[in-house]
């Protein structure tokens, strides 16, 4: 695995020399080019004047700043240079939080951090376990490319992960989500059902089946027209809605029964003929 950065995370005065990896594998990513229909022949896209159609190079492209409808700031590059930060190569811990008060939303793109050497196994191994000890996590910044990211520290396994972190600011209310003020307190039989339901279905995050479906259908359609064979076509299912509290009580009857695997709730007590059928197919 190659580092991607080279630096030291710091706290008061502890200095620890770490190494930072990509967490995420992107050769499992499938991408796709454009492509001319009649040719075959790859897609190249130009840069154009939305209002006059001209073709523009680089150097006839400058940045602005839309602060109202059709009105722009324009950036030269020597206001950006105002504002370089020095890089130090060096995450500033800015404290140490109790890890549930970080909301999901802030988290960015995973990272691994590795020590650098011999002599910082041990002080990141020690900072590891105090993190992982204490249920806390490092909040800090560092300059990369030139602009400041606030980050955060976890521990994971043996070792530490980092996540860029969002600021706040970015994330939207949930409040404005349409016809959630319209949403009132659970029925109490109801939640005592839910309630149930998610006991009986608890169990570790181990067990629960990621696999991407998707992605395993496309490489398997892409493979097959690699070998000319005939594509298979995958339809969806429209889920039946019924009533929730029918659906909740069949629910926990399938939830206790370990062997039989989930099935719709339908809503309809069976029939005697069907009960008798599937006596005599058991």
């Amino acid at each position: 695995m190659r580092a991607i950065w080279k630096g030291h995370i710091r706290f008061s005065l502890v200095t620890i020399p770490i190494r930072i990896y990509t967490a995420l594998d992107s050769a499992q990513s499938i991408r796709f080019n454009q492509l001319s229909k009649e040719t075959k022949n790859p897609v190249k896209y130009e840069k154009k004047d939305k209002v006059t159609g001209e073709v523009l190079k680089t150097d006839d492209i400058i940045k602005g700043y839309q602060y109202e409808p059709g009105q722009y700031v324009i950036m030269n590059p020597e206001d950006f240079e105002k504002i370089k930060l020095k890089s130090t190569k060096v995450i500033e811990i800015e404290g140490f939080v109790n890890a549930g008060e970080v909301h999901p939303t802030l988290y960015e793109a995973p990272y691994f951090i590795g020590p650098d050497g011999d002599i910082a196994a041990k002080s990141y191994a020690l900072l590891m376990q105090t993190l992982k000890d204490s249920g806390k996590v490092g909040v800090g910044r560092v300059v990369l490319r030139e602009r400041e990211n606030m980050v955060l520290l976890t521990p994971h396994g043996k070792g530490i992960m980092l996540y860029k972190l969002r600021s706040p600011e970015e994330i939207r209310d949930i409040a404005d989500v349409p016809k959630i003020e319209e949403v009132e307190g659970a029925d109490k039989d109801q939640l005592k059902l839910a309630k149930t339901l998610v006991e009986s279905m608890s169990k570790s995050f181990d067990e629960i089946d990621m696999t991407d479906h998707y992605h395993e259908a496309l490489k398997e359609v892409i493979n097959a027209k690699i070998e000319g064979k005939e594509v298979v076509s995958y339809t969806e299912e429209e889920p039946e809605v019924v009533d929730i509290m029918t659906a909740l009580k069949e629910s926990i009857e399938q939830a206790k029964s370990e062997k039989k695997p989930m099935k719709k709730a339908t809503g309809k007590k069976e029939g005697k003929e069907q009960a008798k059928s599937k006596k005599k197919a058991s």
